[in-house]
């Protein structure tokens, strides 16, 4: 028996409707056969993201300590094993995958210390420092081929704002949301192909464990990978552990960690910003998130 979270099945129902019930329902019969199939024994109370359920559990054959991660296969998740063997065989720094199932999506990867997670960092100006070591570590490495395209996502994003930018209820959001497209638009022609990590938040970087070999190492997670500029990587270390005064040193500090051009990888974070507003409206929320808001302002000098 494994623990479902009642916050796991709660998000795939809203999000995914009847096959986000199928998945969660799934999941005791999917891990039960990977447990057997792989050789490996529950090690601790499981945990859950968004999309995933992962159970702690330890190798028989040699004894060393796993994570079996469960999600379902859609177009962010597809990508990950992809991005993460190539980004083992730099030595990138990422979470290092141990086996994987293509028909379930289900990945074995190396067990990080879960009790340590950048965000707990005391100094976050710190922490975004080390983000930025992290994230230039990976966006290093070239996209090998198959995975999706920001230029592909530019393009939808582009095609999709004029309708949905027209949803919004205030004009004072919809003439911001218009100029992040605007900016989208001047640098869509030249999208990168580096090998982009997309959500690199400081919950998404963890430390690694001694009986590893890699204590004192800080390791990137969840990857929903695409290929792409750099410049796409910086929203979510401005928008997590979010302060409006920061927002423009933090971004400064990583676009000097990457070695960004300014103004492209300005462009591209509002390009962010453009995609979770169109994303929101979709939904049919009528006012950009005040956070979101807030960091296209500053980036605009507004």
């Amino acid at each position: 028996m494994i623990d479902i979270p009642e916050e796991l099945a709660e998000t795939q129902s809203r999000f995914n409707g009847a096959a986000g019930r199928a998945f969660v329902a799934g999941l005791p019969d999917l891990a039960a056969r990977l447990l057997e199939r792989w050789g490996l024994r529950p090690d601790g109370p499981s945990m859950y993201g968004m999309c995933a359920l992962v159970l702690p559990v330890v190798r028989e054959a040699d004894g060393r300590p796993a994570a079996l991660k469960l999600q379902a296969v859609d177009e962010e998740t597809q990508g990950e094993p992809v991005a993460l063997r190539a980004w083992s065989a730099a030595g990138a720094g990422a979470v290092e995958l141990l086996d994987h199932d293509p028909e379930s999506g289900a990945l074995l990867l190396e067990r990080l210390d879960e009790r340590r997670p950048l965000s707990g960092a005391t100094d976050v100006r710190e922490a975004v420092k080390v983000l930025g070591s992290v994230l230039a570590r990976l966006v290093a490495v070239p996209a090998p081929e198959g995975l999706r395209t920001l230029g592909g996502v530019a393009e939808r994003m582009l095609a999709e704002a004029p309708e949905r930018v027209g949803l919004l209820a205030d004009a004072a959001d919809r003439r911001l949301l218009a100029d992040c497209a605007a900016a989208v638009r001047e640098v869509a022609g030249e999208p990168g192909d580096r090998l982009l990590h997309w959500d690199l938040h400081y919950d998404n970087i963890l430390a690694g464990r001694a009986d590893a070999g890699r204590a004192g190492e800080w390791i990137a997670l969840d990857p929903k990978p695409l290929a792409g500029d750099p410049g796409f990587e910086l929203f979510p270390a401005l928008d997590n552990l979010f302060d409006a005064d920061e927002v423009v040193w933090r971004f400064d500090a990583l676009t000097e960690a990457l070695g960004l051009e300014r103004e492209r990888a300005r462009a591209w974070t509002l390009g962010r910003v453009l995609q979770n507003g169109l994303w929101g409206a979709e939904e049919g929320e009528v006012r950009l998130a005040p956070d979101h808001a807030e960091i296209a302002r500053r980036l605009l000098g507004r």
